[in-house]
């Protein structure tokens, strides 16, 4: 998500959101950066593998909210609900027991399977944060009126977000920064961007 324009949160991290540390990113959470294709449901996690022979399941996080993976919790995969039994770490990686898996066999089934919960449940960010999902597929605009094109992807790096834009004349990367990106209105759709010298000509990047 960007922030006010400040700073940016990256993926789902380990234990604790990941936070941006340069002081003009703009934030950015990732809950997940992976829309669902039913807009109703976002992705958390994704599970990797069995782990044991007791039905628990290795995940991969996919959210700046790991304590979303509690016992108790409701998510969702292949769109029914279940129930977590039990999260613990192992060697910085998360395992849990469903409450409808008990055994190896059928942990098998849902390796690579999302793991989502309702749009509804994502938790509510302060003014001027965003999720990456709210931002893929906004119309990115210049000052001065120039229509760029739409956002597609957005890659993390340790200073700050970049927006991939996909524009008639290729792929533009956009840095989310406060010098960069002076707006964002979700209702109309659209991002608006302050290029600095050579930004859009050096980024652009042939289909």
């Amino acid at each position: 998500m960007i922030g006010s324009i400040g700073t940016n949160y990256q993926g789902e991290g380990k234990q604790q959101p990941i936070v941006k540390s340069t002081s003009n990113a703009v934030i950015s959470h990732l809950e997940s950066e992976m829309k669902s294709p039913d807009l109703e449901f976002i992705t958390i996690g994704r599970i990797l593998a069995p782990w044991g022979v007791e039905g628990k399941l290795k995940v991969k996080i996919e959210t700046d909210f790991p304590q979303r993976f509690t016992r108790g919790a409701k998510v969702y995969i292949n769109r029914q609900p279940i129930t977590i039994d039990s999260a613990e770490w192992h060697s910085g990686k998360l395992v849990i027991k469903l409450n409808t898996i008990d055994g190896i066999e059928d942990a098998q089934k849902l390796r690579g399977k999302t793991v989502e919960i309702y749009r509804s449940q994502v938790h509510s960010l302060p003014e001027g944060q965003y999720y990456h999902f709210q931002l893929i597929g906004l119309e990115v605009w210049t000052t001065q009126g120039e229509f760029l094109g739409n956002i597609t992807e957005i890659l993390a790096t340790e200073s700050n977000d970049n927006y991939v834009v996909r524009s008639t004349k290729g792929e533009i990367l956009i840095p989310a920064i406060e010098d960069v990106v002076k707006s964002i209105d979700l209702d109309k759709g659209c991002l608006v961007i302050e290029p600095i010298a050579g930004l859009l000509s050096l980024n652009e990047k042939n289909s």
